[in-house]
């Protein structure tokens, strides 16, 4: 009896073994990459870290990703004919933009304005280094604003009630006092008086993306990535731009001084041109957040059969059936993304996803191009 005990214990074990210990499959190494993280015995190497995210695992491989899609979108770019220095720097512009291979698209929110980001966009757009600008109105006028008075840091914990009761606006953890919009009002409003003057006298039709380069000129401060668009002839779009201080200040003109009109359909049919007549080249799209901007960028490219490169940095999940939180994939079906494209998106707050991508795709290439 022992021994068929025994016996019968051994087969049970034998069992159990197979099946907790399934025989696996071998991986190629050359399909699935080994995953290792930096070795911090070779020192404080930010090229190091940053290049072995793709093979860190969870969000750092899909940062990593991120960082060799945003170089693809580089190396088709940067392929430029010599453009001629006796010209204007308006013809300059355009035949910068003729001869570019890769059309980049970059999308972003408000917020990201509000935060430090607004100094790393304003280093891609003052390089030349995107195409396309997208966001909403928070992300125009604070832009702007900043240029009249500083946003400062606050916490997220702070009351609303004792915050309103002091003039000061809270943003997520960041603090922006009321006389920042009144300096705002004070700025903006001469602009719309001569905008209004100069669609009566002149027959100026009026768009949002017009609009916004000219406050870029307005201000005239090389901390805006609206002075560098203006100054740059790149494109900024907004068809939302009554949705916040700038709709505001509008509104408040509206009454003193009545008439001015944006004409937003002249934009749509630009926004979808920038797309349409990128073919035969190729596009990318880089968009940090969700919402309207992430929205109008997929639908532009929609036009020309979907982007080539795709890079999504947000927080939002797909489970609620919101644009914001849907995966690239998701673009794909509706011909927004080239079912040929191997896009990536982040899951990870852009404040520290994109300044680490940023430094290991356009600020390194910028730096490799400007070497003696």
């Amino acid at each position: 009896m022992g021994d068929a005990a025994g016996k019968g214990d051994s087969e049970i074990l034998q069992t159990l073994r197979s099946v907790v210990f399934k025989e696996s499959e071998v991986l190629d190494e050359q399909k699935f990459q080994k995953i290792q993280g930096y070795d911090f015995n070779q020192g404080v190497d930010l090229m190091g870290i940053l290049g072995s995210m793709a093979s860190t695992g969870f969000q750092a491989s899909n940062l990593g990703d991120a960082i060799n899609v945003v170089n693809q979108m580089l190396d088709w770019r940067l392929s430029h004919e010599a453009i001629a220095e006796d010209c204007s720097e308006e013809e300059r512009n355009s035949a910068y933009r003729e001869s570019i291979r890769c059309k980049i698209f970059l999308g972003f929110t408000s917020n990201l304005v509000s935060s430090g980001i607004r100094d790393v966009i304003r280093f891609l757009v003052q390089h030349k280094m995107v195409d396309v600008l997208v966001t909403t109105a928070g992300g125009i006028e604070e832009d702007i604003i900043k240029c009249l008075a500083p946003t400062y840091r606050g916490e997220f914990s702070l009351p609303g009630a004792t915050l309103r009761s002091k003039g000061l606006n809270r943003i997520g953890n960041l603090l922006v006092p009321n006389d920042n919009y009144c300096k705002f009002e004070d700025w903006i409003i001469p602009i719309f008086d001569q905008m209004l003057q100069e669609q009566s006298t002149k027959n100026v039709i009026w768009t949002p993306s017009k609009v916004i380069a000219r406050l870029g000129k307005e201000i005239n401060d090389e901390s805006s990535y609206l002075y560098w668009a203006y100054k740059n002839g790149i494109p900024v779009f907004c068809p939302a731009l009554t949705d916040g201080s700038l709709g505001d200040m509008l509104y408040f003109h509206s009454y003193q001084s009545p008439g001015l009109v944006v004409d937003i359909v002249q934009d749509i049919r630009a926004i979808n041109g920038e797309a349409v007549h990128a073919s035969p080249r190729k596009t990318g799209v880089i968009i940090l957040g969700g919402g309207l901007p992430k929205h109008h960028i997929c639908n532009a490219n929609m036009m020309r059969n979907g982007a080539d490169y795709a890079v999504y940095i947000n927080t939002a999940q797909e489970y609620d059936g919101s644009d914001s939180g849907a995966q690239p994939d998701e673009a794909v079906s509706w011909g927004k993304i080239r079912g040929s494209a191997k896009p990536v998106k982040v899951h990870c707050d852009a404040t520290i996803a994109f300044p680490l991508l940023v430094a290991a795709t356009f600020a390194r290439q910028l730096k490799e191009t400007q070497m003696p």
